[in-house]
């Protein structure tokens, strides 16, 4: 019936449509005609038969207009759109009827380019019509007359088929000749096979054909008994999706010199290839999408980058089996075309969607976001106080990160999943206070528990009280004219948490940040109760005084200016002070009061924390698994939260000696060789990673057929000249999924990325991505592939090693007009962030070099320079430094002023930061009036 309605509704689309296409091309002919005539009599041709002279061109357009001219002159511009319209009818209609040819013959053609409104009317006319008429001709020639008779036809066995003789050209036939065939050999492997996925067949080229080795899932040998509709059922979970089996293979030449045109005739033996097994793709992780549609269709699909919930029923078992790729690739994996399994793989960690720590404990993602965002945060206050010294040559290794190696895929899964923020300061995860998951794996949030408090008792329970002081901690730690959350705890129980080395004190024991205490550190638990009982005491007269029901509602008006953020009270249970914490607890819900007890309590929910995290509790309780963290681990991220603190700063003077690199700044890895690639190396491939990732030839740019990953690949290879082995690679691109799975996409996007650059150049022999057997690394072909990002720091070295100004100054122009954008600008890749920072660093560093060599001579260009550098860093106090000095010296107090405004303002937006007392000093000596003096700098 459905299908019935969907017909008639598209008949009635293609009618109407023909129906305004008819007005269009006829009527309004038609009406220009009747009401105007002949159009040109405004410009001094009356009639069509009296030429008019350059004198009656002349007058008509220069003596006063009537209401006839007018009319004249809008038909005119009538007939322009007509034609315009007619033109663009006909373009349309030739590739609407192209498309449908290329569709019939199982073939793409690309898009058309861009249209004008004009056009666009055109399309959805011809769309309409054409898609009504051909389309529906075109799938009624390639499918049976009804849906009953081809499901029927999809359920017919295969038949046995001789193999084509050797020697004896292939030729497609139009339908087996059953009459006529001889059955295949009862030994022979496609009479005994079953259904085999695409990796089985790695070792054996010859037993895929080309056009089924991406195939989206694998592949299937037929075998007697074996029809379309089956297997449809057995392997795509639907039998009515065998249309889909066919449209896939519909055409292709089979090893027995016979091709599928019909759904009623398989040949045992043959080689199908079969769509994926879900019908909607999986989500990409983000940043990984493909970029040309041609690539969607060849590309395999990609399993989710998260870690999946646990499933609330187990899948259903195939008889399909499975291969694992190897760690270590073989000459054989080297030559072929890798692809995913058959199957979903089915040893996937089927946990819920948190990540798993090294040393000890369990994060959900939300609280990895939140810790991820303050990560962020600490980077762009490097990148404020970095030093802009040139000297030392230019590495291309990345910036240490923010957080230890134990919270290392923290960082990275979590940065997925954080929301967008703006330009330059990282957004906080939706959820405050991240705390668990719950039974359907969302993230749970202490503020939004149910009951007076949350008891924690059992071998989890101090990891868990841990995890909760850093999910509260970390909300809205980012984020500015926001309310943040304060915890109130004491000295023993802060002890307990964190190493027996650590000092228990907040995270503002001086009073020195702008944002205050947010972690208060009393004596012992009669001193903290006492604090919340006080709190409690002036929350309640606020909510009385302004006649309010709750603080979330006090802080929601605009006529006072005492908000109160969420507050939290970690403390260890007591008997003697139970009564005074039930009077805190019942007022959690109106005073946003958040009792978290450590140990058994009456009269509040106690949970039992396993030493995982699991939660189990007498009653039914809305989290199923807290989060967990080590003592070290919450150490790292309390010293990370103190970082982060806006407070005044003394900062560097520009005019300050360069001290030597301290070894939180040094290079996280050793430092690889830069291959030295000057600009006028020639290669086959040029490959861009500054900036977004892209790939070029001589004859242009390759804009199809490159997977995201491969681009992602090429990005990591240029960030690692002496290559990456394959633990490597997953570990930097796919850290959150199953590794064998990593492994089998990272295999596909390195052949699929040699596949294209090799039909790109026209050379069948070079890799471009090589292999080393010994060290078990892949790595970029230096002399086949220059590299922008080579190129530049190559330009930069050569610098440091020239005394020639003139020189010095072409080879740092040449190094700045390589940096397009931040490395691998446009994939959210986490692991690009700190080598981006390391980049971004030395390409200041050579625009400061280059103002000073200008400076002398060409004050402004040295300025010109340094604010092409403020655009590329905002944040970077030394650039402006070095901006205010320049219009000091060239008095310009009111550029000075500008400057400094400038950087205020973009630091607000970083942590309500101000600039250092050093910037300030710098901006005041360029103010102050000094008489000049020959040879000295103010």
């Amino acid at each position: 019936m459905s299908r019935a309605f969907a017909v008639v509704a598209r008949t009635l689309r293609a009618l109407l449509a023909l129906a305004v296409l008819t007005g269009f091309t006829i009527g309004v002919p038609w009406l220009l005609i009747v009401a105007v005539g002949w159009p040109l009599d405004w410009i001094g041709w009356p009639h069509p038969g009296a030429i008019p002279s350059l004198a009656d061109l002349s007058g008509a357009l220069t003596s006063p207009w009537s209401d006839h001219m007018v009319l004249a002159l809008l038909a005119t511009i009538g007939w322009l759109l007509w034609a315009q319209f007619l033109r663009d009818t006909t373009i349309e209609i030739i590739e609407a009827l192209a498309v449908a040819s290329a569709t019939r013959r199982g073939s793409t053609r690309p898009r058309p380019g861009r249209r004008g409104p004009i056009r666009w009317v055109a399309a959805v006319l011809v769309g309409a019509i054409v898609g009504a008429v051909l389309v529906d001709a075109a799938r009624v020639v390639t499918t049976s007359p009804s849906a009953a008779a081809s499901d029927a036809a999809a359920r017919r066995p295969a038949v046995a088929v001789a193999s084509a003789h050797t020697g004896t050209p292939a030729t497609h036939h139009h339908g087996p000749r059953s009459a006529l065939t001889v059955s295949m050999s009862a030994s022979s492997p496609a009479a005994t096979s079953t259904a085999v996925p695409l990796a089985a067949h790695r070792n054996s080229p010859a037993a895929v054909p080309d056009w089924a080795q991406d195939a989206p899932g694998g592949t299937h040998q037929v075998v007697a008994g074996d029809n379309l509709w089956d297997l449809a059922a057995n392997h795509l979970g639907d039998p009515h999706r065998w249309r889909e089996i066919y449209k896939l293979n519909r055409g292709h030449e089979q090893a027995n010199g016979y091709a599928l045109t019909d759904p009623d005739q398989i040949h045992i033996g043959w080689i199908l290839a079969l769509p994926a097994r879900k019908v909607t793709p999986a989500p990409a992780a983000p940043g990984t999408d493909i970029s040309t549609p041609e690539a969607t269709e060849a590309a395999p699909p990609t399993p989710p980058a998260t870690v999946t919930p646990p499933p609330s029923s187990p899948e259903p078992s195939t008889p399909t089996p499975h291969t694992t790729a190897p760690s270590a690739p073989s000459d054989a994996d080297e030559a072929t075309t890798p692809a995913p399994d058959t199957e979903p793989p089915q040893d996937e960690p089927h946990d819920e969607p948190g990540i798993a720590l090294p040393a000890q404990g369990w994060i959900s993602l939300g609280l990895a976001a939140a810790i991820a965002a303050v990560a962020a945060l600490l980077r762009l206050q490097r990148r404020r106080r970095a030093r802009l010294t040139f000297g030392p040559p230019a590495t291309i290794a990345a910036q240490p990160s923010p957080l230890p190696s134990s919270l290392a895929r923290l960082d990275t899964i979590g940065s997925r999943h954080l929301r967008t923020g703006s330009d330059h300061r990282p957004a906080a995860p939706a959820v405050p206070a991240p705390v668990g998951i719950d039974t359907d794996a969302a993230e749970v949030s202490l503020f939004h528990l149910p009951g007076p408090g949350i008891a924690l008792h059992g071998h989890g329970a101090i990891p868990a009280a841990r995890a909760i002081l850093a999910a509260v901690l970390t909300t809205n730690a980012t984020e500015t004219a926001v309310l943040r959350p304060v915890v109130v705890t004491t000295a023993d129980l802060l002890s307990r948490l964190l190493p027996e080395d650590a000092q228990a004190v907040g995270l503002d024991p001086d009073g020195t940040a702008y944002d205050g205490e947010r972690l208060v550190v009393l004596a012992d638990t009669a001193a903290a109760i006492t604090h919340a009982e006080e709190e409690m005491i002036g929350r309640r007269r606020l909510l009385d005084t302004f006649d309010a029901e709750t603080i979330t509602e006090l802080n929601t008006r605009e006529d006072h200016a005492e908000t109160q953020p969420p507050y939290v009270l970690l403390i260890e249970s007591t008997r003697r002070h139970a009564a005074r914490l039930h009077a805190v607890a019942a007022h959690r819900t109106a005073l946003d009061l958040h009792p978290v007890i450590l140990g058994d309590h009456d009269a509040i929910p106690t949970a039992e924390i396993t030493a995982e995290g699991g939660v189990t509790s007498d009653t039914p309780y809305p989290v199923a698994r807290l989060s967990t963290l080590g003592a070290g681990d919450l150490a790292a991220i309390l010293t990370m939260l103190t970082d982060t603190l806006a407070r005044p700063e003394a900062g560097t003077d520009v005019d300050d000696p360069p001290t030597e690199t301290s070894p939180a700044a040094a290079p996280s890895e050793a430092t690889e060789p830069i291959p030295a690639q000057p600009d006028a190396t020639a290669a086959l491939v040029r490959l861009q990673v500054l900036g977004p990732v892209s790939v070029a030839t001589a004859a242009g740019p390759i804009a199809t057929g490159m997977r995201s990953g491969s681009y992602a690949i090429l990005a990591v290879l240029a960030a690692h000249p002496a290559g990456r082995t394959l633990d490597q690679l997953t570990a930097d691109l796919h850290p959150d999924i199953d590794p064998a799975v990593a492994v089998k996409r990272i295999r596909t996007d390195i052949t699929t990325a040699r596949r294209v650059l090799r039909t790109a150049t026209g050379h069948d022999e070079p890799m471009f991505i090589v292999y080393d057997p010994a060290t078990g690394r892949y790595h970029l072909d230096p002399q086949t592939v220059t590299v922008d990002l080579w190129q530049m720091l190559t330009a930069i070295n050569h610098t440091s090693a020239t005394d020639d100004e003139a020189d010095a100054l072409a080879a740092l122009r040449r190094a700045t007009d390589l940096y397009a954008g931040d490395f691998a600008e446009g994939h959210d890749h986490p692991w690009a962030t700190d080598y981006a920072t390391s980049y971004r660093h030395h390409i200041l560093t050579a625009y400061a070099r280059i103002a000073e060599i200008l400076e002398p001579d060409h004050p402004d260009q040295a300025v010109t320079a340094l604010e092409r550098a403020a655009d590329l860093d905002p944040v970077n106090e030394e650039l402006h430094q070095r901006i205010m000095r320049i219009h000091g010296r060239q008095q310009r107090p009111d550029a000075v002023r500008r400057t400094l405004r400038r950087l205020e303002e973009r630091l607000a937006d970083l942590g309500d930061a101000e600039p250092s007392q050093a910037t300030r000093r710098v901006a005041e000596r360029q103010l102050r009036p000094v008489a000049p003096v020959s040879g000295a700098r103010p």
